[in-house]
């Protein structure tokens, strides 16, 4: 067998391996009244990052795109970078509105702040419901428990925290699965050669968000037959 029929075959594995966490995940319904649920969407913009935040500029309209059907998203966007540098935009609901936002951001060198995304996460649903957070990283150079006491928390609190895993770094798995766990979110990792794999994920999370599993099946019969065959695991 190839190197690339290799990567398919775990690319797949990955995606599968997914969406049967997500079909575990409570019930979501979207905003009340009519309001757009809230999503965040959290980037480590570390020197690490460069590629893989192109390549996300490049995927973040499927956050849009795979929702418009169920009244759409609001999504912020989150990063840390540098020396303590943690921004967070306000929430809108343009896919290039995002893009402009993503495309002021230049990737510096410094240590991982997972902690400060979780943090601000927690106090943003606090003050009105987060449906989803999206991360997207490689490494973790934190507490371990200080991490996993704040998933807990945004677990109480209801909102899930999907942690997308670049390489292959065993530390940062293990952190990873255990933030996911502990929020009620799901783990997944992904290779920046396979763009694929994050585009799906991120649609996955996205009709997540908006309207819930069922949401997620219904979106599936007008998706590729990957993300039918996918998305048949959650019934």
């Amino acid at each position: 067998m190839s190197d690339k029929e290799l990567r398919t075959k775990s690319d797949k594995q990955s995606i599968d391996q997914f969406i049967q966490q997500v079909r575990k995940l409570p019930q979501q319904g979207g905003g009340r009244g009519g309001e757009q649920s809230r999503l965040i969407f959290a980037l480590d913009a570390t020197a690490s990052r460069d590629a893989t935040w192109d390549q996300a500029c490049h995927l973040q309209s499927e956050l849009f795109l795979a929702t418009r059907d169920l009244g759409g998203l609001a999504i912020q966007l989150c990063y840390y970078r540098g020396f303590r540098e943690f921004k967070a935009t306000g929430f809108v609901t343009e896919t290039g509105q995002l893009l402009s936002l993503m495309n002021g951001v230049t990737c510096l060198g410094g240590r991982t702040q997972i902690s400060r995304v979780l943090a601000h996460a927690r106090e943003e649903t606090r003050a009105k419901a987060v449906k989803a957070v999206v991360f997207i990283g490689d490494c973790c150079e934190e507490p371990v428990d200080e991490l996993c006491h704040v998933a807990g928390e945004l677990g109480m609190l209801k909102t899930p925290v999907f942690m997308f895993h670049e390489g292959t770094d065993a530390h940062a798995k293990a952190v990873f699965q255990q933030v996911s766990k502990l929020s009620g979110g799901a783990y997944a990792p992904f290779d920046r050669n396979s763009p694929q794999v994050l585009k799906d994920l991120m649609a996955a999370v996205a009709v997540y968000a908006s309207g819930g599993a069922k949401a997620l099946q219904d979106y599936s019969s007008r998706s590729s037959a990957e993300v039918k065959r996918l998305t048949q695991q959650i019934r």
